[in-house]
């Protein structure tokens, strides 16, 4: 080893040694007679000191060192005597008597510091310098603990870690595949898996009763904040449970993450109906850490003569407790907010419950106080507190006002990172429907299976069958989701045929997981947790790309090396691939 010590490892305990440190100069400080430096490696930082006990020439070179140059010095460990409680070397520092550069280094584009002024696409192009930074650094120390964790407490439980393939075959539902195509086999192509589902289900069938894997996914899919082409997920599955033992051993298992890596106790994992879930909150995904639950107002608003109420399939609002000082410019501001097209709401009614205990509403001329009361009790309203309500189409009203509720929630402080509110979702619809296709597609993947007592509602009542489906919702994100997979072959083939498969393409699409359930396939589950939301979360941030070393952009470019690129017309040639001009 070049090195002695680590930059994070000394302290007053080695008073009077010799070491040898290697890392980053952090930054210098030239005061005349003594120049003190500070180096940095990913353990820490420790305060050098070149003064005028040095040689001139040792104590010169000292002096020419730049910001992330490359040194190993080596010197006597000494008591500082303007100590720095911050930082674990602060009661010490070196003595230098030996200096090598090791590498001299440019001046770097940002500070490489924990307030840096590198706005994201710089940082993002020089990401090996924006590693460097100590809270990039820490979030990926923070993954790494959170990995071993995971391999501890499921090995613990007796489940097997195993890899999968990552070249598969192309399968038409969920969202897009990156596609690959095979040399050797023109004309043809691998795709990249969406996640192991297929392989997971055939360990199964295999013997291996409980299997994980921390494995990277891709989907060709439009990016935002928690979402990447290519990510991460805690795969899992487990054969002869019920539903029930998987949400028991996965809420335990986010139980020791939080307490194994963060220190907390988590309280209690309430269990919400889908149902519940879209009709009190607009989600399926419902942040928990406040209230402000929908309240329907159909039957108290219609009738009255105000067209915006009486023509709405849905009248929903929420009660904003304390709010009934916002000024008009805040409402209207709130009004503007929800018409972006992001959100797409028309406009907001409002009222009042004042101090002097009156309901004052946007509309006022359509109701009187006797009605405004009603509105009061339905929300159960208190002198200060603001009715918001929106009216129109069912599922779009929810949507918006759900994004209402978040964004007061968020205006309040009421969305605390440090507060942490799980729940389970389950019972989720096994079809939805596509307006588009104009056909029903899985809402989760097409081995999900029905609610045994849902079954003979796929020919009559598609839209109201159940899946034997959960999802684990941490502060209004969706950590991890699975179901009870479909393990006999004549019921995937049902439902193989309720999404609109033909039996030959169900059987050239998906017949080799049919086969495997002819030679004995037990009865199993699953379920994947994206690790990279889970280790924001823990981080305490909005997007996941800081707790990935080399994340995309929005465009899922990887700015640093330039890629996707163009590849050789030779290689194209060799791909069989023929190019287009535009």
């Amino acid at each position: 080893m070049l090195r002695t010590h680590t930059c994070g490892q000394l302290n007053i305990s080695n008073l009077g040694e010799t070491v040898t440190l290697c890392g980053w100069v952090q930054k210098s400080r030239d005061l005349g007679g003594t120049t003190f430096i500070d180096v940095r490696d990913r353990y820490g930082l420790t305060q050098l000191v070149f003064n005028t006990d040095t040689d001139a020439q040792l104590r010169d070179a000292g002096r020419e060192l730049g910001r992330e140059f490359v040194i190993k010095v080596t010197g006597k460990v000494v008591e500082r005597s303007n100590k720095n409680t911050k930082i674990a070397t602060g009661e010490i520092e070196i003595t230098v008597t030996e200096l090598e550069v090791l590498n001299a280094a440019k001046i770097p584009p940002f500070l490489i510091e924990d307030e840096t002024d590198g706005g994201e696409e710089l940082r993002a192009k020089y990401r090996y310098l924006d590693l460097r930074r100590n809270p990039i650094r820490n979030n990926l120390v923070l993954r790494h603990k959170m990995a071993q964790e995971i391999r501890r407490y499921l090995s613990d439980l007796d489940f097997i870690e195993v890899e999968t393939p990552v070249l598969i075959k192309s399968t038409p539902e969920g969202a897009r595949d990156f596609v690959v195509p095979s040399r050797m086999n023109p004309g043809e192509f691998y795709a990249l898996p969406q996640s192991p589902q297929t392989f997971k289900q055939l360990l199964m069938v295999s013997g291996f009763d409980r299997y994980f894997q921390i494995v990277k996914c891709f989907r060709d899919e439009d990016l935002r904040a928690d979402r990447q082409p290519e990510f991460t997920q805690i795969d899992c599955e487990l054969s002869f449970i019920t539903q029930e033992d998987i949400l028991n051993i996965f809420e335990g298992l986010t139980r020791h993450l939080f307490r194994n890596v963060k220190g907390l106790e988590l309280g209690d994992f309430p269990r919400m109906q889908y149902a519940d879930a879209m009709r009190l909150y607009g989600s399926d995904k419902p942040d928990t850490r406040f209230g402000m639950q929908f309240v329907e107002l159909n039957d108290v608003v219609k009738g009255k003569g105000f067209g915006v109420f009486d023509n709405a399939e849905l009248v929903v609002g929420i009660n904003a407790k304390g709010c009934a000082n916002y000024t008009r410019k805040q409402l209207d501001e709130l009004t503007e907010w929800l018409k972006r097209p992001q959100v797409g709401a028309t406009g907001l009614i409002y009222a009042r419950h004042n101090e002097d205990g009156t309901i004052k509403s946007s509309v006022d001329k359509f109701y009187n106080e006797e009605e405004l009361a009603k509105w009061s009790a339905a929300f159960e309203t208190e002198k200060g507190d603001l009715i918001l309500i929106l009216a129109g189409q069912t599922d779009k009203v929810r949507k918006q006002l759900n994004e209402l509720r978040l964004e007061v929630g968020s205006r309040l402080g009421l969305r605390d990172k440090n507060k942490f509110s799980p729940l389970w979702v389950l019972d989720f619809p096994l079809l939805e429907w596509d307006e588009e296709t104009e056909r029903y597609h899985a809402m989760h993947h097409p081995f999900t299976s029905p609610k045994p007592e849902d079954i003979a509602l796929l020919d009559t009542d598609p839209k109201n069958v159940r899946a034997n489906a959960y999802d684990l919702v941490i502060n209004g994100t969706e950590i991890g989701g699975g179901s009870i997979r479909i393990h006999d072959r004549e019921l995937q083939a049902l439902m193989f045929k309720h999404l609109g498969f033909s039996k030959e393409e169900a059987q050239k699409q998906f017949g080799f997981l049919m086969d495997a359930f002819e030679y004995g396939a037990p009865p199993h589950g699953g379920i994947a947790f994206g690790f990279d939301r889970l280790a924001s979360i823990f981080a305490g941030l909005d997007s996941i790309r800081d707790v990935i070393a080399f994340p995309k952009n929005n465009s899922g470019r990887d700015v640093m090396i330039d890629s996707p690129s163009t590849i050789a017309e030779a290689q194209m040639t060799e791909l069989k691939i023929k190019t287009t001009v535009a």
